[in-house]
């Protein structure tokens, strides 16, 4: 088979939100053609009328049958349901790789494709809490680690195909087990969101006119949407829980000092916090 050449390949997005519309203009003018494809008409129209791809359509059915390549960038539930229904979009070989926030059960969905399909995971590991197209940026995956879950069945040409796409849009490439991958992310993103919005929860309404910095940045994440949220929580269900109960754990200690005016080991687990902060933002 021809090797993959993203300059002449067509590449499908399917999800222009904010990590699928940020993805194509990051390829912008660096593959052959770039189609669009999203359940939301305004977002066609957008992403039409700014020219962030040269076709664009609500139904897979007519968009993946032009493609050498489909991007799955959308909600957890969505990609799985995608999946689902590829073998019927279209009777084309083509590469497919996903950017989903969590992998063992893409990866499984992915395994039960027909060979046709060349398949491979994927996840970015940036982004922001406003999701939209109208968000989007050209360089939000500059610099950042873009994990691949290659399957067993994941050819070199689909594994190509996706450092040829990250290294387009200037990020880094990382290869990690779908399992790991998803014990990880649980206490590194999804967990960041639940406390951010325990956070928001647990502050009193009348506080507003005092939020500073420090509360601003702790809970950003609460204003993610939901929508795309819960399938995350959904489908890494037993890592999250592992993470939430640890941090309970952490909480309950540190509580448990300050209940007692042990102010010496609140003191010591407080800095304990700070080293290990120096180590996750200034790995060695």
């Amino acid at each position: 088979m021809k090797k993959f050449d993203l300059v002449e390949s067509r590449i499908a997005i399917i999800g222009l939100g904010l990590m699928g519309g940020s993805l194509a203009l990051g390829l912008r003018g660096k593959c052959a053609a770039l189609f669009g494809c999203d359940p939301h008409l305004p977002t066609l129209e957008l992403a039409l009328s700014q020219n962030i791809v040269d076709y664009a359509d609500s139904d897979p059915a007519k968009v993946l049958p032009e493609v050498d390549l489909v991007v799955l960038s959308a909600p957890v539930p969505a990609i799985l349901t995608v999946l689902e229904q590829l073998p019927t979009f279209t009777s084309k070989p083509c590469i497919v790789l996903d950017m989903g926030s969590t992998k063992k059960m893409i990866v499984d969905s992915m395994s039960r494709l027909p060979d046709r399909f060349d398949p491979i995971g994927g996840h970015p590991i940036c982004g922001k809490e406003k999701l939209s197209l109208a968000n989007a940026e050209r360089t939000l995956y500059y610099a950042a680690p873009f994990l691949l879950t290659p399957l067993e069945r994941t050819s070199a040409r689909a594994l190509s195909a996706a450092h040829q796409i990250i290294e387009a849009v200037g990020a880094k490439a990382k290869i990690l087990d779908a399992v790991e991958h998803d014990r990880i992310l649980a206490s590194t993103s999804h967990l960041p969101f639940l406390i951010s919005s325990a956070l928001a929860l647990a502050t009193p309404a009348d506080v507003t006119s005092f939020i500073g910095p420090g509360f601003t940045s702790t809970s950003r994440l609460a204003g993610t949407s939901s929508s795309m949220m819960l399938g995350v929580l959904q489908s890494n269900q037993e890592n999250v829980l592992t993470a939430l109960r640890e941090l309970q754990n952490q909480l309950a200690e540190i509580e448990s000092y300050l209940s007692a005016k042990d102010f010496l080991k609140l003191e010591s687990i407080l800095n304990e916090a700070q080293k290990k902060y120096q180590v996750f933002i200034h790995p060695s």
